[in-house]
């Protein structure tokens, strides 16, 4: 498969695509980013790299991040006292919901809502001896690249609008589902979120999932058997209530984050990682649901 061909063309294809998405400004240093940003980066199984553009920009991963949390809260916890507390549900709401945690006694929906990914961040809290430096290790760990690191700004500007995930860990505190102290867990999940990682570096991460838990030095990271479940939860939960569209169009497992990234994989094949800032309205990179869409087509494949 000539995949430098393929992205090639991609870009081609991008460049003249017309396109209505917005920067996300609800954090108001995301609004910062230039929206004319692009990259992508594909790593495939059999070691090499192909990209195009900003690839190698470094950028916030937001949501990305709760892929990375749940498997080194899989990797560390039995599924059962993880899965008691969050569950595998396509949410069909929007990510920030607190009506359906209402509804539902306050067990989230699936780990990549945000009340989902905070009680993965509370279940981390209480078992890592220092949850900012351990996680920040793992994320080292997986991708082979040690100069990873949280954008400051990035951090101190969604702390300070971080209101609406405040309020949903009072409501599952109502409900017991949060053990640890509020602002840690808040504080924690932020730290993720700022998380600044590029393309190449996302890509190299998601070849975890596309290789049956390991990297491709062969270290292995987690179970065959977990790394189906965190990619079935990908295919089914990982963009927010636009999960079956995803799915629809593209086929492959993966997750966004308002930063404008979006990483997938294709089990056995290759990571992918996809960056432009404009967000649809349901918070998906929409250049890149076009250009994965227009990858799958080209390499004639996806999961189905």
């Amino acid at each position: 498969m000539d995949y430098q061909k393929i992205l090639d063309s991609i870009q081609s294809e991008l460049s003249v695509l017309p396109h209505t998405g917005k920067v996300a400004s609800y954090i108001p240093e995301l609004a910062q980013v230039e929206s004319e940003k692009l990259g992508m980066h594909l790593y495939s199984i059999n070691s090499e790299h192909y990209s195009f553009g900003d690839s190698n920009e470094l950028f916030s991963i937001q949501s990305i991040s709760k892929v990375f949390a749940l498997t080194l809260a899989m990797s560390l916890v039995e599924d059962k006292d993880i899965f008691k507390r969050v569950d595998v549900e396509p949410s069909g709401d929007p990510f920030n919901s607190l009506v359906q945690l209402e509804y539902e006694n306050g067990i989230p929906r699936n780990p990549f809502i945000n009340a989902g990914a905070l009680v993965i961040c509370d279940i981390l809290i209480s078992i890592l001896k220092d949850p900012r430096k351990d996680f920040l290790e793992f994320i080292h760990k997986i991708t082979g690249n040690k100069t990873i690191n949280i954008n400051t700004k990035v951090y101190e500007s969604e702390k300070a609008y971080s209101h609406r995930n405040a309020a949903l860990l009072n409501l599952m505190k109502s409900f017991g589902n949060i053990t640890n102290n509020l602002e840690t867990v808040l504080d924690f999940y932020i730290y993720q979120c700022a998380i600044a990682m590029s393309c190449k570096d996302l890509s190299t991460a998601f070849m975890i999932y596309a290789n049956a838990g390991k990297t491709l030095n062969n270290q292995k990271i987690i179970s065959f058997q977990k790394t189906k479940r965190i990619n079935a939860i990908m295919q089914t939960c990982g963009f927010y209530d636009e999960a079956g569209e995803f799915s629809f169009r593209v086929g492959l497992p993966g997750k966004s984050g308002v930063g404008g990234g979006i990483s997938a994989i294709h089990p056995g094949q290759y990571a992918v990682t996809v960056w432009s800032p404009p967000l649809n309205p349901k918070g998906n990179s929409e250049l890149g649901m076009h250009a994965l869409e227009e990858l799958t087509t080209l390499t004639g494949f996806s999961i189905f």
